[in-house]
């Protein structure tokens, strides 16, 4: 069977629905001959005639009324998937993926999330927390629309990462560790204190380690702990000095129970970066949020 262009099909429903050709012809603004010339057609492709005709109008034949039941809900499909379209492309609907480590939902994406909701309420919101380079490696599979990660992150040469917002890692301490306070700190003095550092699976914990090695420092941390929250409260129990990015430390620090550790030369500042994939086909609500983000 040669293939049957789907006009035929819509201008037979559109017959067989309103029992007429002249109707059909008037609905979907097109001639009379040409729905007669489009259902003839059909017809002559499927090998069967598909309506009698009288004086009155067309009626569908047996092999006629096989055939509606099938191309009504064909149709009906694909207006239904037109309609869905039309929401997604509107934001009425549709979902958003998104890659980001806890630090970079909690300090910066998280308020345009709520942004995002309160202005897109139907859209849903997947965010798969994990970090960095766990994240990079989403993107690259295509699990994720784009990430939000911090550097250093390493980036495939499809990959843009868009710097959003500067950061800063600090070593802070607690009340057990007020002597320190306010002196000028070699890197190496570190070695002799104990360390609370991140486990080695996160992109901060790589740039830490990778800037004391250029001051020639190798520390071996008493505590390794999978999050920055830990590493606080761990430092304000007098447990270590804790290495973090300061808006982590930030409560704590403003109230005076813990302190930055100053050094004689500051450690460089990082980014959070939105990191997209240039062959990753963005859903339409994801390239809403990214458009907010970059934006901003």
């Amino acid at each position: 069977m040669t293939d049957i262009s789907l006009e035929y099909y819509r201008v037979f429903y559109q017959a067989a629905k309103l029992g007429s050709i002249t109707m059909a012809a008037e609905y979907l603004c097109i001639s009379q001959p040409a729905v007669s010339q489009a259902v003839k057609q059909l017809e002559g492709a499927l090998g069967c005639r598909l309506f009698v005709r009288t004086s009155k109008g067309v009626h569908l034949t047996q092999e006629g009324e096989l055939l509606y039941s099938y191309v009504e809900r064909g149709l009906n499909m694909i207006l239904d998937g037109e309609k869905i379209l039309r929401r997604m492309q509107d934001l009425d609907t549709g979902e958003v993926r998104i890659g980001a480590s806890d630090m970079t939902l909690r300090f910066y994406l998280l308020s345009y999330l709520e942004k995002f909701h309160e202005t897109y309420p139907n859209v849903k919101v997947m965010v798969s927390n994990a970090p960095t380079p766990e994240t990079m490696k989403s993107l690259r599979d295509g699990k994720i629309d784009f990430g939000v990660v911090s550097t250093p992150a390493l980036a495939a040469r499809d990959v843009k990462l868009t710097p959003v917002r500067e950061i800063r890692d600090v070593f802070v301490a607690g009340e057990k560790f007020r002597y320190l306070k306010g002196k000028s700190l070699a890197y190496e003095s570190l070695q002799s204190l104990p360390c609370i550092l991140l486990e080695g699976n996160t992109s901060t914990r790589a740039f830490i380690d990778a800037c004391l090695e250029e001051r020639g420092v190798r520390l071996a941390p008493e505590f390794e702990l999978a999050t920055s929250d830990m590493i606080v409260q761990f430092a304000a129990r007098n447990m270590g000095v804790g290495c973090v990015v300061e808006d982590f430390a930030r409560e704590k620090l403003d109230s005076g129970e813990l302190f930055v550790l100053d050094f004689d030369s500051p450690m460089p500042c990082r980014n959070i970066c939105v990191a997209t994939d240039r062959g990753t086909a963005m859903s339409p609500a994801g390239r809403k949020l990214l458009e907010m983000l970059v934006k901003s």
